[in-house]
């Protein structure tokens, strides 16, 4: 009899309790190895919410496999599966992406489900998890700033689903590569040239960033991103590193 993806996740748990101690660690490569092998999972859950087939080059397939990222970070191990929390993250974050057109297809009580002693679970205790716009508006526009966002990516070589892959794993890394994000923004000179180019112009600034030039070449597509975010008109995308 062939078992279910979830049956196969829990007969792996072991080495996925291993894969989430050493992300949450920052092991880039535990943290990559634990989304790739979940790329099934989050494409089934992705599939199940919006009710149509998803493939992963979907927008909906990268915005659940975003969902996942964050999960692993705000996962607290004793408080149930990581399976059902991931999957009611993915879902609430597909749910926020398309709430404005959807709510009165897809009622939210759709999504509420029962625990072992039958009760009805649906709303996840951590922020990071529970995020909901008050408005339909709000989150039809995010929704098509992704959209948008993931053409002009495009554009540089960079598609959305990729932003796992190139974030640094460190705050303080994040946080240098932001900065000269916004150098690259503000600066006439280096502005025309990633434009131009589309690449960074790392002549120009290696003598005006604090950082190596092999880290910048490290931290390539992670700036290019956030620089490409920040000269366009993201403003609820933009937020996320305005935060930062």
């Amino acid at each position: 009899m062939r078992l279910s993806f979830r049956r196969k996740l829990t007969a792996a748990s072991d080495t996925l309790e291993t894969l989430l101690a050493q992300a949450r660690e920052g092991n880039g490569d535990a943290r990559e190895q634990l989304l790739r092998d979940y790329f099934p999972f989050v494409e089934r859950v992705a599939r199940d919410t919006c009710r149509r087939p998803v493939t992963r080059t979907d927008d909906e397939f990268q915005i659940a496999l975003m969902a996942m990222n964050e999960a692993i970070d705000a996962y607290q191990a004793g408080r149930g599966s990581f399976v059902g929390f991931a999957e009611t993250v993915m879902r609430r974050r597909l749910i926020d992406s398309f709430r404005g057109v959807r709510v009165r297809e897809v009622p939210f009580t759709t999504f509420d489900e029962e625990d072992g002693e039958g009760n009805i679970q649906n709303a996840v205790e951590n922020a990071t998890a529970v995020r909901a716009y008050s408005e339909d508006e709000e989150a039809t526009a995010r929704a098509q700033e992704i959209a948008l966002y993931s053409q002009e990516l495009e554009r540089f070589g960079l598609s959305f689903l990729e932003l796992v892959e190139v974030s640094p794993k460190h705050a303080d890394a994040r946080e240098h590569a932001i900065e000269v994000a916004r150098l690259i923004a503000s600066d006439a000179e280096l502005r025309q040239l990633f434009l131009k180019s589309r690449s960074l112009p790392l002549k120009q600034l290696q003598s005006r960033v604090a950082v190596s030039r092999k880290t910048l070449e490290r931290q390539r597509g992670y700036i290019v991103a956030v620089t490409v975010l920040l000269l366009g008109d993201y403003e609820l995308l933009q937020a996320f590193v305005h935060r930062g």
